[in-house]
């Protein structure tokens, strides 16, 4: 078998260089598009937990002021409902872990690709970022209201 100069031998058979440089890239591009997803994330998180806790710290005056009963009803009731919004919260955490977990095996899928595709370089071995060693750091799939530790 005749090996041309665009194309290298892995271990499961021939694969054009263009097409092992071009998957790489479409790696890193979708590893850039999560971080960019998370610094969303990030930004939406800290909003819903400044408008929270100023909602929240509000409510708490409101009932300090008003003494009829119901009044105080309906400042609990809010109070629920705010409590309720925080769930919202631990999507950040899931996501968090979700989007790193899914970054750090892209960017071992897209440097076992260089490595077996280019080679070493001048340097030296070329680093190949470690898989995460789970399969999935986050096991829930739902959010549900319950007790919450904030920060």
């Amino acid at each position: 078998m005749q090996i041309d100069e665009t194309s290298v031998e892995p271990e499961g058979g021939l694969m054009p260089l263009l097409a092992a440089a071009e998957m790489q890239d479409h790696l890193m591009t979708v590893n850039n598009d999560l971080e960019r997803l998370q610094r969303l994330l990030d930004d939406a998180c800290e909003a819903l937990s400044t408008h929270f806790f100023g909602a929240s710290g509000l409510v708490e005056q409101m009932r300090a002021r008003l003494p009829e009963a119901r009044d105080q009803d309906a400042l609990q009731q809010l109070m629920l409902h705010l409590a309720g919004a925080i769930t919202a919260l631990q999507f950040q955490d899931m996501s968090t872990q979700l989007i790193a977990h899914t970054s750090q095996r892209l960017r071992n899928c897209s440097d076992q690709l260089a490595r077996d595709t280019f080679g070493d370089d001048e340097d030296g071995m070329a680093v190949v970022e470690t898989a995460p060693l789970r399969p999935n750091p986050v096991t829930q799939d739902e959010m549900d209201a319950g007790s919450i530790e904030l920060f």
